[in-house]
């Protein structure tokens, strides 16, 4: 008999989540290109609520979130009763976890998928499986192949964090018509706004047809709102009433309440958002290959690139380098991908930043 209280078991596979790291201040200018946050801030109209908010935040916020959920039904076409709201889609990917998993059950993901799915899992000693990828990409028949009499989660992230890859709608319905009906599939569009890709698709229609499908998005990379933690999924009638059991009350806080509501009616900044995406990933992207550098093809606000494994030139040495000029991007060993560091699109001057500073780098200055 232990003489102290112990913490579940399977508690002790569980790896504490590392986040992006932020520049340290220094003299001269700094610039986070390391967790995937808008560079153009938040909406106008959307801190213009948080501030008219900051007197009232002695009242409870409404714990079903009903004004919020009206809006994101208003804006996507939905249901607002089969929509779900959390604390960031985190919450919604751990309350799925707590109402569908436990002991014995097996948790699907990919080798470079979002490490949140394995977390959630782990945390309800439930076993990760994770499956080999094809050029950082989904692999449908990978899938497929691992599920199991124990499979209850399905988790794809798409468009794919950090890899920035995505499957095509068709190779989604495939990969869900594969699936036994008793197995959930869930459709992480954290950065479905980005896609500008003819065959690709969120999945709103998949979770309307079917009972076994459920889709999540999040405020925290378009609408710029990270540091509230918001976000939405819309699923079948029955997974939200699941989901309703386990929700803690008041989960999703009265700003975040109103300045979601507020971000989603403000298309002039949800347009200057994505039109600077759309001009400055491109524009990224070849700066680092003109540098000698692999870098993948991106559908995100963010890309990967490829270092050598000369001593000297890899991606630790560079991320350490960066640092030093006060630019932070994100180390990937993390996610299988040591070789690899992940940039975020930035502003102008922050991307400029992440460029001349690895020219540098590349050149051995």
């Amino acid at each position: 008999m232990s003489d102290r209280p112990q913490p579940l078991p399977q508690l002790a596979k569980v790896r504490p989540y590392v986040p992006g790291e932020a520049p340290k201040a220094g003299t001269g200018p700094s610039y986070k290109l390391a967790s995937n946050e808008n560079p153009l801030g938040a909406s106008p109209r959307a801190l213009e609520v948080y501030r008219e908010l900051a007197g009232k935040v002695e009242i409870y916020p409404d714990g079903g979130a009903h004004a919020l959920k009206a809006a994101i039904a208003r804006r996507f076409g939905l249901d607002p009763a089969r929509i779900i709201t959390g604390a960031g889609s985190d919450e919604i990917f751990l309350m799925l976890a707590r109402a569908y998993l436990g002991p014995g059950d097996e948790s699907i993901s990919t080798k470079h998928a979002f490490a949140i799915f394995s977390m959630v899992a782990e945390q309800q000693g439930a076993t990760p499986v994770i499956v080999p990828e094809k050029d950082f990409t989904a692999d449908v028949d990978a899938i497929l192949a691992a599920v199991t009499p124990r499979t209850k989660f399905v988790w794809l992230a798409n468009p794919n964090n950090p890899t920035g890859t995505y499957l095509p709608y068709d190779e989604v319905k495939r990969l869900h018509a594969g699936l036994p009906a008793n197995v959930m599939l869930v459709l992480d569009g954290a950065y479905a706004e980005f896609v500008r890709r003819n065959d690709y698709a969120a999945g709103v229609e998949l979770v309307s047809q079917n009972e076994n499908v459920v889709m999540t998005r999040t405020f925290s990379k378009l609408h710029g709102l990270a540091g509230l933690r918001l976000g939405w999924g819309y699923a079948p009638a029955h997974v939200i009433d699941a989901l309703e059991r386990v929700r803690m009350p008041f989960n999703v806080n009265l700003i975040a309440q109103a300045v979601g509501v507020a971000a989603l009616e403000d298309e002039a900044f949800i347009q200057r958002s994505l039109s600077h995406n759309e001009t400055e990933l491109p524009r990224l992207i070849a700066g680092l290959r003109k540098l000698g550098l692999e870098v993948g093809d991106s559908v995100g606000n963010f890309c990967i690139a490829k270092f050598p494994a000369t001593r000297g030139r890899t991606a630790a040495d560079a991320l350490a380098y960066l640092k030093a000029r006060g630019v932070t991007v994100r180390g990937l060993a993390g996610y299988a991908m040591p070789d690899h560091l992940r940039i975020s699109v930035g502003t102008v001057e922050g991307n400029n930043a992440v460029l001349a500073g690895l020219e540098d780098f590349m050149a051995g200055k």
